[in-house]
């Protein structure tokens, strides 16, 4: 089975996240059309990719790794990434964020320092949004959070942090091979009494959510004719000088 690893602390990679709300009935149409979309940004440089569909809510989040590029780099590519994206998937989805991240740290049960993302895994994926001022103490907090419940935590196989280059939060997954695992963590855990002390100084905004992964790089695409990969750069260049045509 295809994986993506994401080393806990890599310098040299930035992490880019797509969040998409579908605004259509068959979901399957989206997932693979994001699929189309992965393989096109094969050519652009990425390095690997996933897609998190969530299973309570209606939410579907497109991550991306890249080699590390300068600020005017990464501008230019979520430029041709969002003119790719609203060519061939704003009928289905409307795109309500995007960001640019780095692995700052993380926990694995295999004792290795990457985090193994497969199809089929569960992502319990927290979000905080705080202060410039205030980002490097969260990312420390937050940190210490994982590390001290990791092992604890009957079912996890990793979990990784990272936080924003240009906004200021940090983003905390953890990664499941079954959902009765994330469940029985949920359910069974008071995480107020044994997060707030770690957290109660900041003035944040916390949203969480469950996805499962429905597809890595590397996996088998099927019905390639629907849409070309090719095509689909194509156009998204051609999108691209026609200016910004999606808005978050």
């Amino acid at each position: 089975m295809m994986a993506c690893s994401v080393p806990f602390n890599n310098k040299n990679l930035d992490i880019s996240f797509f969040v998409f709300k579908p605004t259509i009935v068959i979901i399957d149409d989206l997932v693979h059309s994001l699929k189309q979309f992965s393989l096109s940004t094969e050519s652009l440089g990425c390095v690997q990719s996933s897609i998190f569909r969530s299973i309570h809510g209606n939410m579907i989040i497109w991550y991306g790794t890249w080699q590390r590029r300068s600020s005017k780099e990464k501008e230019l590519l979520t430029s041709t990434l969002k003119s790719m994206l609203t060519n061939n998937i704003s009928s289905m989805a409307v795109l309500t964020e995007h960001s640019f991240l780095e692995a700052y740290g993380g926990e694995s049960r295999d004792g290795s320092s990457t985090a193994k993302i497969s199809s089929g895994d569960i992502i319990s994926l927290h979000t905080a949004v705080t202060t410039t001022n205030d980002l490097n103490d969260l990312c420390y907090a937050v940190l210490a959070i994982l590390r001290s419940r990791f092992a604890k935590m009957e079912g996890i196989t990793a979990g990784l942090c990272f936080k924003g280059q240009s906004k200021p939060r940090v983003v905390c997954i953890h990664v499941w091979k079954y959902l009765h695992f994330c469940y029985s963590w949920i359910l069974n855990s008071d995480h107020r009494n044994w997060m707030m002390p770690y957290l109660e100084r900041f003035s944040i905004d916390m949203k969480y959510d469950i996805f499962r992964v429905v597809y890595v790089s590397g996996d088998n695409v099927v019905d390639l004719n629907c849409v070309s990969a090719q095509k689909m750069l194509e156009n998204g260049k051609e999108c691209s000088r026609q200016g910004q045509v999606m808005q978050n």
